[in-house]
């Protein structure tokens, strides 16, 4: 093989493992996670049943599978997540723009890398960013709204 087959060769096989074989890795590695820890809680079950102690299985159950980490979170804290997500991938966008914008301000044409390619990104992270903020502003306004709903219900028990 010469030098231009095996750049051909690279051109081809690179993008392919990169768009098949690292997503399909990724995919593979997620669920052998999630197996795994299934397999885990089933020995911690099946010692638990073995040993007949007077242990109650169904809370031993419900402690285990509440011990994942998304079903936790408390509205609070799903939306303090909302924010800090929104506030990088706005910053983010909005520094690449400026970036965009630096270059293109500086003399390189706008069909170049540098200034299209930054502003693509840039533009797709602050849209993002900006929808993650409208979400947090929205879902703010219906906790506190629950919130106070849930004090006035537990000053009329009290009362």
């Amino acid at each position: 093989m010469n030098a231009d087959q095996i750049s051909e060769l690279s051109g081809i096989l690179v993008p392919l493992f990169v768009c098949v074989v690292l997503p399909v890795a990724v995919i593979l590695i997620a669920a052998w996670q999630k197996i795994n820890q299934d397999n885990k809680r089933t020995q911690v079950l099946m010692k638990a049943i073995e040993s007949n102690c007077d242990l109650d299985t169904d809370k031993l159950i419900e402690a285990l599978n509440s011990s994942d980490k998304r079903k936790k979170r408390t509205p609070r804290e799903r939306l303090s997540q909302r924010l800090m997500r929104g506030c990088i991938c706005s910053g983010i966008g909005v520094v690449l723009l400026a970036i965009a914008l630096i270059n293109y301000c500086s003399g390189l044409e706008f069909s170049s890398d540098p200034v299209c390619l930054t502003s693509i990104i840039g533009g797709i992270l602050l849209a993002v960013g900006i929808s993650y903020l409208i979400v947090y502003r929205t879902f703010r306004n219906q906790i506190s709204q629950m919130e106070a709903e849930t004090v006035e219900v537990t000053v009329k028990e009290v009362d």
